[in-house]
């Protein structure tokens, strides 16, 4: 009964259609993006919990700057011991078509020794582009997720506490000039997933609804569109676009490993050829015990720690499994049969590949 069941829903979803997806959700206009900005702050109002500023010169530096800038001078080899004001780095987003007076989110890192940024303000910094011009302006009391205690020695801390964010916290003082728009009316339609036959597919839909003409595909992510000159009309056309429905070729089989979490994701069109595993795991067991080794009275000699260190190597006993799949639910079980954990089942992946039993492209992030 159990194998029908499995049958009969592996049945199930080879039959269930390929749902469309909007071209919003598959492309992008070519020269509609974000813009990174970043700039350099100071965060004051901290509860002693800021940079310890004889480790951090840069902090000291930068407030002896800004005051400086407001007519209060500070002589020079002042040894200014703050513990309420970090150094921070401010990041923000730029979204396209922002114009001046349009509110940002920033989020406001340590760069210093700073213990937490509860409670901070951070003063005015700009942030700037890439081209070194600042397009942003931003200040305003943190948000910070995490929270910490410590006594006589002890600590607890949730979350991180060295970083924050600051809703609306700046402004934009400058926009960036967006030419997503050729000659003619002419504009550019991107894949975010090149794909051959998906670009087709956005060609043919985009010409069923415009007309032929209106779409050619330049290679498999870039698409060509002839649209209107009249801007108004133009930025109409642009939503009709992103409204179409397209039913986007389905991926390549993968298999995707993260090493540093030891997360194995395998899409649905993973197969695996008959192939023989044997897995067993090897592990190093070290158990060290102290003892004290006392001199012989009045013998001269010293009371020392003698570490005693007993080494044991230890590997579990394996066989050989056959395991193939034909589809996603059968690759699982044949899997999930040899009880590897995730870090050998990433080095099983990799024999299964170099083997040629896994039929996938494996991917390493």
């Amino acid at each position: 009964m159990k194998l029908l069941a499995r049958l009969g829903l592996c049945l199930l979803l080879l039959c269930l259609p390929v749902k469309a997806e909007q071209l919003r959700e598959l492309a992008d206009f070519a020269g509609v993006r974000e813009n990174a900005l970043v700039g350099y702050g100071l965060v004051v109002g901290l509860d002693g919990s800021g940079d310890q500023t004889m480790q951090t010169p840069f902090t000291t530096q930068s407030l002896a700057n800004m005051l400086s800038q407001l007519g209060i001078n500070v002589p020079a080899g002042t040894n200014m011991q703050l513990r309420n004001i970090a150094a921070v780095m401010v990041t923000a987003r730029l979204p396209a078509f922002a114009r001046p007076g349009q509110q940002l989110d920033v989020v406001v890192s340590s760069i210093g020794n700073a213990r937490s940024l509860r409670g901070g303000t951070l003063l005015m910094t700009p942030l700037k582009g890439a081209d070194g011009a600042t397009y942003a302006m931003a200040q305003g009391n943190l948000l910070v997720g995490g929270a910490g205690a410590e006594a006589g020695g002890s600590s607890v801390q949730i979350n991180q506490q060295a970083s924050g964010r600051i809703s609306a916290g700046a402004t934009v003082e400058r926009e960036v000039a967006s030419v997503f728009s050729g000659e003619g009316g002419s504009l550019e339609l991107r894949l975010r997933d090149a794909d051959f036959g998906t670009a087709q597919r956005v060609v043919q839909a985009i010409n069923m609804s415009f007309g032929p003409g209106t779409a050619t595909a330049l290679d498999s992510r870039a698409i060509k569109l002839r649209g209107p000159v009249d801007p108004t009309q133009r930025v109409g056309f642009m939503a009709s676009i992103e409204h179409l429905e397209v039913n986007p070729v389905q991926g390549a089989a993968k298999v995707v490993l993260n090493s540093r979490s030891g997360a194995v994701v395998l899409n649905g069109r993973v197969t695996l050829r008959p192939a023989a595993v044997a897995h067993g795991n090897l592990s190093v067991v070290i158990d060290t015990n102290y003892g004290v080794s006392q001199p012989a009275p009045f013998g001269g000699g010293e009371t020392v720690v003698v570490p005693d260190s007993d080494i044991r190597l230890e590997q579990q006993s394996g066989t050989l499994r056959t395991v193939e799949g034909a589809n996603l639910l059968e690759v699982v079980d044949a899997l999930n049969a040899l009880g590897a954990t995730p870090a050998d089942l990433m080095s099983i992946l990799e024999a299964l590949k170099a083997a040629g039993s896994l039929r996938a492209e494996l991917e390493i992030i």
